[in-house]
Formats: C-alpha cells, sequence, structure tokens
C-alpha cells in the first residue's frame, strides 16, 4: 500500500481498511493481500531505490515487515476487527499437505471473524532459486483465491482496469469492460508493465485473472483509488475490467494442481493431442507427445503445452521423463516392448487432468 511512494500510504490504507470492515459487517469474508514491505522498510532504513542485490532486499522486507502489519493492526483496531498475518512463499505450497494447511489456516481465521493479511515471505525467498518466489502480489492473489475457492478475486491497482493501449501514453486508449477470453489481442493490450512501482503491472494482472477464472473465480481489474470501490463490486456495480470464471468451481486437488505450485515439467503435444485434450476431453497417450522439458518423476505434476507454447492442461504424469522422452510419438501398445513394463495406457489420465480454457 504504497502508492507509488517508497513509503506506507496511511490514507490509502485508510481507505481500504475502511472499505473491509464495512464488508465484514455485511458479512462478507475476506483476505487482503498486500504489498508495502519492502518500500516500508526502505523508508524507515532511508535507502533509495538503488539496489543491493536480494540479501539487501530480504533486509528491507524484514525491517518494513513489523511496520507494515502494525500500521494494519492500528487501522483495524479503531473498528475493533482483529488481524492475523500470513507470509507465504511458494514452499509452503508445493506439497499437498502445506497446501492443505495453508487453506484450513485461512479459512479457519475467516471463520472466527479474523481478516488474513497476506503478503509473500520476501526474507526468505530467493529469485535465483527455481520456483521459490511467487514473484508479485497479482500472482500471489490469484494463489490465495484459488487457494480458498473465492467467489471474487479484486486486483487494485492506479490504473482503472484494462485499456486497449497504455493510457499513460495513448489518449485514445478505451477501458476494455469484461474480458472473455484470453487471447493473443488482450495480452497484446496489457503491452508493457504499465507501472513503475512494485514488480506487478497489466501483464501480471492478466496472467493471474487467468489462473484464477481457470479455476472458478470471477475477476475484475480497477483503480484503488475508486471511491468504495470494493462495497461497490459487490453490489454488482460494474467498475474497472470484469474477467468472469471460465471454469466451474473445481474440487480442491485439482485447483492445487492448477495453481501450477508443484508443475515439475513440461509436455509439448501435437495438434491432434490439443484437440482431443480441448474438445473430446480425453486422455493424453504417448503417440501425441512432441517433446519432453525439464526433468520429472511418475506422479509429479506437469504442464501439458502446444507447440506454440500456450499451456492447455496441468495434470499428474504416469511416466517419468527419462521414460516418456524413450516412448514419445509411439503406440500406446508398443510402451511395454519399448520400457519392459507399462505403467499405463495414458500418460496423463485425464482424471487426473485439469483444462485450462482460452
Amino acid at each position: 500500500m504504497t502508492k507509488g511512494e517508497d513509503r506506507l500510504n496511511p490514507e490509502s490504507m485508510t481507505t481500504l481498511v475502511e472499505q473491509i470492515t464495512k464488508l465484514r459487517s455485511k458479512s462478507v469474508e475476506v483476505i487482503l493481500v498486500t504489498s508495502g514491505a519492502v518500500a516500508a522498510g526502505r523508508h524507515v532504513l532511508k535507502n533509495t531505490r538503488e539496489g543491493r542485490g536480494i540479501p539487501f532486499k530480504q533486509v528491507l522486507a524484514a525491517t518494513g515487515q513489523a511496520r507494515l502489519m502494525h500500521a494494519y493492526e492500528q487501522l483495524f483496531d479503531c473498528h475493533k476487527v482483529p488481524v492475523a498475518q500470513a507470509l507465504l512463499s511458494r514452499r509452503d505450497l508445493t506439497e499437498r499437505l502445506g497446501y492443505l494447511n495453508v487453506r484450513n489456516t485461512l479459512t479457519s481465521l475467516m471463520e472466527l471473524g479474523v481478516i488474513p493479511i497476506v503478503n509473500e515471505n520476501d526474507v526468505v525467498a530467493v529469485d535465483e532459486l527455481s520456483g521459490e518466489i511467487f514473484g508479485d502480489n497479482d500472482n500471489l492473489s490469484a494463489m490465495v483465491a484459488n487457494l480458498v475457492d473465492a467467489d471474487l478475486l479484486v486486483m487494485l491497482g492506479q490504473v482503472e482496469g484494462l485499456f486497449t493501449a497504455d493510457p499513460h501514453l495513448d489518449p485514445n486508449a478505451k477501458l476494455v469492460s469484461v474480458v472473455n477470453q484470453f487471447d493473443g489481442e488482450i495480452e497484446a493490450m496489457a503491452g508493457g508493465s504499465w507501472s513503475n512501482s512494485g514488480q506487478g503491472g497489466m501483464v501480471t494482472k492478466l496472467e493471474a485473472a487467468r489462473l484464477a477464472t481457470a479455476s472458478g473465480v470471477d475477476v475484475v481489474v480497477a483503480s484503488g483509488l475508486e471511491s468504495d470501490v470494493l462495497f461497490r463490486l459487490t453490489m454488482m456495480e460494474k467498475i474497472g475490467t470484469f474477467f468472469p470464471a471460465t471454469g466451474s468451481k473445481v474440487e480442491s486437488r485439482k485447483r492445487w494442481m492448477l495453481s501450477g505450485l508443484s508443475t515439475k515439467g513440461r509436455i509439448v503435444v501435437d495438434e491432434g493431442a490439443v484437440r482431443v485434450l480441448k474438445d473430446e476431453k480425453k486422455s493424453l497417450l504417448p503417440a501425441g507427445v512432441i517433446l519432453v522439458e525439464g526433468s520429472f518423476s511418475r506422479g509429479d505434476i506437469v504442464a501439458i503445452r502446444d507447440l506454440n507454447g500456450n499451456q492447455i492442461a496441468v495434470g499428474i504424469t504416469n511416466y517419468g521423463s527419462d521414460d516418456l522422452d524413450k516412448i514419445k510419438g509411439h503406440q500406446s501398445k508398443e510402451v511395454e516392448k519399448m520400457l519392459g513394463y507399462q505403467l499405463g495406457e495414458e500418460v496423463v489420465h485425464r482424471n487426473n487432468m485439469v483444462s485450462l480454457k482460452s
């Protein structure tokens, strides 16, 4: 909550807290995913934007996190609303048990009337470790929405929503009120970051919206400067850009797979396999596999992509990467002869797969 500055913005935080407490009084359950720890730390230590690498960013986060939570505690205390801090990293959610533990904690807090305040654990997250970080609060918020089976995800920023072009550069840019599918035209509209503060921008908001909508969560991207925006959105007022859910509510195990938190590798498939997976909802067979990327074992979660690199599904593989590399492009009846054993006719069975709608 910095409003684009290198310090916490009390006015923005106060307004946000007032809106959340208003929703809570209407029996709406709310989880707040917030930024601001690094900026708060930078202000406390009177440090400029020039970075000194990941360790110093973690120092800033450690210093600022206490300041951030203290500010929220004071603001919510004015409304007699209890809050709880939840610092998350990808490692916390990678294993199924960790995923369920975090889910149970967040839902239990809400049942007790506590507002969970979620942020990425920048103090322990390391960029150089692959898969260690969420990278921005937009994707983190989508993961949390996926985790707790939320009805609505609202991503607030300094821009009113998705525009046909960067509104800072193009005076003719128009707000897109509804996005029903994620295609090349929509992605092109996001262009660059549209933001100089933090790590997120319109591109990351689209990525987060695609994940959340695929797991059955409606998404709105709107301006945090809009008056009473959260309450008005719950009253179905049209503000910002609305992304309706592209998939129905899916059960917890499939949401976990869909989150991509535990994806170990990638399988590239041919056009025929894409058609079978998307239109016919069938299993993936070895014959449709063209390329195996990354190292994974039987039972791991893999991303399934088309020849253009678009992810079309995720699923639990019956074959490790080494075995799959040997049998790719071959008929299922040839597998036992090639490997000396068969672990199933399918590479990924349809019951262990979740499709991503475009």
